[in-house]
């Protein structure tokens, strides 16, 4: 379906949707995409795939898609635990079980698919590890090259699935922003279509299905609350829009209660978390970022705006856990569901916790937790 392109920041900047993009050439924010009809609920597919939804997303009559089974991940409802940490219902999304085992599939096979539309010489990223597996997967399925820059302090496992896509892997000292300084002159020089999160407006489309799916799965209704680990910022952004999409397009009542937006972060690298508390519009990058959780590990996010906005806007909330409670979140949620959860699902559960113990998410609420990627990718 047809769709232009906007600045996230409302600077008034538009574009056309069948060219090449990247940030917004008047203020440097992202841009996000916007459809210039509104695609019908009943015209979805019968396709088990994140592929049911290509009425909503950005790929145009003739265009190839490129896909391994993305989507539809399982929602799995947990009494007991929600019994425990004092919530009325609680459901995780288990992102783990993707192609390339996390939630980086949908946004990258989404960049891939532009890509390749596009005829680009090839695409590369920065990652903390599990972009750099979707980004290397896709681009294989799409027979495209990729560069993919990632720092050393990666879990090996993740580096290990990188190189086994056969791309080129670069590591970098430092953290995920030094990649992303490599990645940007390395694609200045090249010509690959840069993907960093939220550089270029297509990931997101790719990240939004999880909040189409969501209503879906919960029988076309919304929960109370989303809590989602955050590093970027992407699979929050998305989601909202998702839900936006829904209501506008008439897939939701008009008067439905739309979620509290809430993102958990590590407290070693949490600058998303103290610039909502602290009440900023954008986020200051943090000094020396250090978990274990390496999603999580994005010390100055592109997307901080954008993620910013959509916390306020859904009457959100952002939390902090320390390396011990994601530790603890993590055993207990891959011990008490059966789900091999990531540490950043892990965070999210203990994030949850934080937040019924302080009185910032009611006991009445249903809950959906995010689990963004299998614990295996962490284990050496």
């Amino acid at each position: 379906m047809p769709w232009t392109l906007h600045c996230t920041t409302g600077c008034g900047y538009q574009a056309p949707g069948h060219q090449l993009a990247s940030l917004c050439p008047q203020c440097a924010q992202p841009l996000a995409v916007a459809y210039d009809a509104a695609p019908a609920r009943d015209a979805l597919s019968d396709e088990w795939s994140l592929w049911r939804y290509a009425p909503a997303l950005p790929i145009a009559p003739g265009e190839a898609r490129v896909s391994l089974g993305e989507g539809m991940t399982p929602l799995v409802e947990l009494p007991a635990l929600a019994r425990e940490l004092g919530v009325h219902r609680l459901w995780v999304k288990d992102e783990g079980q993707n192609p390339t085992a996390s939630f980086k599939a949908r946004g990258l096979m989404m960049a891939v698919v532009r890509a390749k539309a596009l005829g680009l010489p090839g695409v590369c990223v920065p990652t903390a590890g599990n972009a750099g597996i979707a980004l290397a997967a896709y681009a294989a399925a799409a027979a495209l090259p990729a560069r993919i820059y990632a720092p050393r302090t990666t879990p090996p496992p993740i580096l290990g699935s990188i190189r086994a896509f056969g791309v080129e892997l670069e590591l970098v000292d430092g953290h995920i922003g030094d990649a992303g300084k490599a990645t940007m002159q390395f694609a200045k020089e090249s010509g690959y279509f840069n993907v960093a999160t939220v550089r270029e407006p297509y990931r997101v489309e790719g990240m939004k299905t999880m909040g189409f799916e969501l209503a879906e799965q919960l029988g076309w209704e919304l929960p109370d609350a989303i809590i989602y680990p955050t590093g970027g910022g992407e699979g929050t952004i998305g989601i909202w829009k998702a839900i936006n999409e829904m209501v506008a397009w008439g897939w939701l009542p008009s008067d439905v209660v739309k979620p509290r937006m809430i993102i958990a972060q590590a407290a070693g690298c949490a600058p998303l978390v103290r610039a909502f508390h602290a009440g900023e519009e954008k986020a200051t990058p943090w000094e020396n970022p250090v978990t274990h959780a390496s999603g999580l590990r994005v010390p100055g996010p592109l997307g901080d705006r954008w993620t910013l906005r959509t916390l306020r806007e859904s009457r959100g909330d952002a939390e902090a856990v320390d390396e011990d409670a994601i530790r603890a979140g993590t055993f207990t949620l891959a011990s008490r569901s059966g789900i091999d959860a990531a540490p950043e699902g892990g965070c999210a559960l203990a994030a949850t916790a934080q937040l019924v113990k302080t009185g910032r998410l009611a006991p009445e609420s249903t809950v959906v937790v995010f689990n963004t990627g299998s614990g295996a990718s962490y284990r050496w």
